[in-house]
């Protein structure tokens, strides 16, 4: 992948366009939800893409995050990250299906009714599979064609929300909501704002790494703030409602701003969403196993690659688990990946600190500001608002669970499974 396809690829790994905001307006309100989008990317978005864009451009290695953390900690911590990511990605990738789902049911709500919602995501899954398997060149392409096809209704949206506004006074936005849920719009945010990391795992597979990286995470950290901010502040100046909002309600704004064909093609762009980022992630997730394999870590039948490089045993065993979470809420979904999602990243930030200081004379092409100091500081608001997100879990349940004790008992199992994977190897290799 050249520089555009990687900021493609990246844009939809972290953001795929304003959808999946509407629940951060209907809990929050327009004002607070601005006010969430314009800040959290500067304490959450900004540090973590400087982070990954030193790390892959000093280490452009297949696996990206997972070979940082066990270059810097060992391979017990490498495991580790990479366990956490994997466990997140279970239920972060059964995501994007579901909100395909949804606004399939906005254009015909038939269709999804009871088991067929279900095969409608299992399809999407099948499709994306097939889909990477033509390359990581071809599902890079692809996502910045995406990228303008679904943008293209909510520039009119835009237009359409301004046109209304004429410039008198506030529209909606101070508008209240009922009962507002601060906590829930911040998760969501962040949900909104992460996955910046992911990108790094396919580095043997992009052009010049060592500078592309870097341009293409802060560039990407531009774009996504723009927009999801303009969409936004749009309708709130228009005067729709904010209570109004939830997952899949820019169908309804777009209706109400520029009538049924502009809906449609913005139920068109939430279906390309779901399918736009499904789809690149899948690229990037699936390189964590083949890597653990390349270090013994993981049976070695998922290095089996087919004739364009794609580790396609990897592939295939990651749809099939995916495909198991599909019957989670959007709600729970985003909580439980929070929390597993934010224990990976803080021990890729430590990995980021600890470089710094065991490897110092490292080619480093991108650096982030400020030295080892710099580092640690760069940490500080991602963690923060990583213990937020566990807080704001709790109340949450997975298979008879609160959500911090199912997270507690996924890096426990961490642990054992490496632990039985060590065993393995050595009753292998006498």
């Amino acid at each position: 992948m050249r520089l555009l396809p990687l900021l493609g690829a990246t844009y939809f790994m972290v953001a795929g366009g304003p959808y999946g905001l509407e629940d951060i307006i209907g809990k929050a309100g327009y004002w607070r939800a601005l006010l969430m989008l314009a800040i959290i990317p500067l304490i959450w978005s900004l540090p973590t893409s400087m982070m990954v864009g030193e790390l892959a451009s000093s280490i452009p290695a297949e696996g990206g995050f997972y070979v940082w953390v066990r270059r810097a900690m060992g391979p017990f911590w490498g495991f580790q990250e990479a366990w956490l990511s994997l466990a997140a990605s279970v239920f972060d990738m059964a995501i994007y299906p579901t909100i395909f789902v949804l606004y399939l049911s906005r254009l015909a709500p038939a269709w999804t009714l009871g088991y067929r919602g279900t095969l409608w995501a299992l399809a999407v899954v099948l499709g994306c599979a097939l889909w990477n398997l033509t390359g990581a060149k071809a599902v890079g392409q692809s996502s910045v064609a995406l990228f303008c096809v679904l943008l293209a209704p909510f520039v009119v949206l835009i237009a359409a929300g301004l046109w209304a506004w004429h410039g008198h006074g506030s529209g909606a936005l101070f508008h209240s909501v009922g009962a507002p849920d601060l906590a829930g719009a911040i998760s969501v945010t962040m949900w909104n704002y992460m996955g910046w990391d992911n990108a790094s795992t396919v580095a043997q597979e992009v052009e010049d790494p060592q500078h592309n990286y870097p341009r293409a995470m802060l560039g990407a950290t531009a774009l996504v703030a723009f927009t999801y901010i303009l969409p936004l502040a749009a309708v709130a100046l228009a005067g729709l409602a904010p209570g109004q909002f939830s997952t899949g309600a820019w169908t309804n704004a777009a209706r109400t701003l520029a009538g049924p064909v502009l809906a449609l093609a913005v139920v068109a762009g939430g279906m390309i969403n779901g399918v736009g980022m499904f789809n690149p992630l899948m690229m990037s997730v699936t390189r964590v196993p083949f890597a653990m394999a390349e270090d013994g870590q993981a049976p070695q039948v998922l290095l089996r690659r087919n004739k364009l490089g794609v580790p396609w045993v990897s592939v295939i065993a990651c749809a099939v688990i995916w495909a198991l979470a599909l019957r989670f809420t959007f709600e729970r979904l985003i909580s439980i990946d929070l929390v597993l999602y934010g224990a990976a990243l803080l021990l890729e930030f430590i990995a980021l600190v600890v470089l710094r200081r065991r490897e110092p004379n490292l080619v480093r092409p991108f650096r982030v500001p400020g030295g080892t100091a710099g580092t640690i500081a760069a940490g500080v608001g991602p963690t923060l608002l990583i213990a937020f997100a566990l807080w704001a879990a709790r109340d949450e349940h997975v298979l008879g669970l609160n959500a911090l004790l199912f997270s507690a008992a996924v890096a426990v199992s961490g642990a054992l499974a490496y632990a039985a994977a060590g065993f393995l190897r050595k009753r292998r290799c006498p």
